[in-house]
């Protein structure tokens, strides 16, 4: 089973090194990082795609570093660069801004500082190859020289990032604010053609770390076993947590008084924006013939031959809606900037995607008009058990009233 004391890459503040071809960025993210983590080389557009990595980076603690395409990138495949660049800062939680000391601020640049200044995204220009300079003058707002030669600005640049991370983690809960210490819940994980196999997905085990961190008990069972497992129990949990395609059947297995979600559920409300994507499930019974629907997974997985999110959703969508719409798939890094031909955006839980990334994707669709709905919320309003479902959210359970 993987180290459940590890942090995933989705709950790493992320930090993207953006700027023009030949800036210098790759040099100073191997300065900071004290790893040859990007090629580095005198040629143009040597970074050819975004570069991740997940490490430790003191003084801010576990990060993903991103390394991006020059912005100045040329021809039909620099365009399809410059693109990728521009889709990592949708994940960036801090921003770099990596611009030759020598030449100033290109047009991009300055381009990419307003969209940064739109986002309200925390950011800093790394005025790079400093130890080239005879002259230099004193730095502006959010500035600092640096050297990847001789390493003037690195430790300041470091500083200062930390200084910006204490702001960007998440202070979010999962599950631990349902719960108090001794409380305890019932984790309902299937195990079928489609789990992984010796091992937990990721919902799964950082809802059981938090509930430990939260000195919460869990008893975790299998779908046919929940009868069993509750009668087995002293007394009845506090709540219910599901995989959504087991909702139906665990629905009917849980006691009234015992409250019930599902772990996508959970993570919509931790990393998304739970009450828009409550609002997006009223559109399912709307869905007519031939309505495009658009199904989003953040992971890129081996589908099986009953996968979720290509046979099961259309599935339940078709059995609810009486109709037959349109589908069209995507995965990982994969979203549509423009929505508008689609009549329902589907969405997984994203468990593999950051705040930042699902935040952009839910404002996509608020902004064009288009609903939005999550994997678990979806399940639970064709099951009929919506409402249900979010009893242990009242202030979101208001909004079907």
């Amino acid at each position: 089973m993987p180290d459940l004391n590890a942090t995933v890459s989705a709950e790493r503040v992320h930090i993207g090194f953006f700027g023009m071809r030949n800036a210098g960025k790759s040099s100073l993210v191997n300065a900071v990082t004290g790893q040859s983590l990007a090629v580095v080389s005198p040629v143009k557009g040597t970074t050819t795609d975004p570069v991740k990595k997940a490490m430790e980076l003191l003084p801010i603690g576990p990060v993903v570093i991103i390394d991006t395409p020059g912005l100045d990138d040329e021809g039909e495949l620099g365009r399809l660069r410059v693109e990728k660049a521009r889709q990592a800062l949708r994940q960036t939680d801090i921003a770099v801004l990596v611009a030759d000391a020598a030449l100033g601020l290109s047009q991009e640049d300055r381009e990419l500082l307003a969209l940064f200044e739109e986002r309200k995204l925390p950011y800093l220009v790394a005025l790079t190859k400093a130890d080239l300079l005879d002259d230099r003058p004193a730095p502006g707002d959010h500035q600092l020289y640096v050297s990847a030669v001789t390493g003037e600005g690195i430790f300041e640049l470091k500083e200062k990032l930390g200084a910006f991370a204490k702001g960007a983690g998440n202070q979010k809960h999962i599950v631990s604010n349902l719960l108090s210490p001794g409380e305890l819940a019932v984790l309902v994980i299937p195990v079928d053609e489609s789990a992984p196999k010796g091992r937990l997905i990721l919902p799964q085990q950082q809802t059981m770390r938090e509930l430990l961190d939260n000195h919460c008990f869990f008893a975790a069972c299998q779908d046919t076993e929940l009868s069993a497992t509750l009668a087995a129990l002293k007394q009845p949990p506090k709540l219910v947590i599901t995989d959504s395609q087991a909702f139906g059947r665990v629905a009917k297995d849980t006691p009234e008084g015992v409250l019930l979600t599902s772990f996508s559920i959970l993570f919509a409300r931790y990393k998304g924006d739970l009450p828009t994507l409550v609002r997006g499930a009223a559109q399912l019974s709307k869905l007519q013939d031939g309505d495009r629907v658009l199904i989003c997974e953040g992971c890129t997985h081996h589908r099986q031959c009953n996968d979720i999110g290509t046979v099961k959703l259309p599935g339940w969508i078709e059995k609810f809606s009486h109709a037959k719409p349109q589908y069209t798939f995507t995965s990982g890094g994969e979203f549509p900037e423009d929505l508008t031909p689609y009549k329902l955006v589907v969405h997984c839980g994203g468990c593999m995607l950051n705040e930042k990334e699902m935040g952009h994707r839910i404002a996509k669709a608020v902004e064009q008009g288009v609903p939005m709905v999550n994997y678990g919320v979806a399940i639970a309003q064709m099951h009929g058990i919506l409402k249900r479902s979010l009893q242990p959210f009242p202030e979101i359970l208001q909004l079907l009233d």
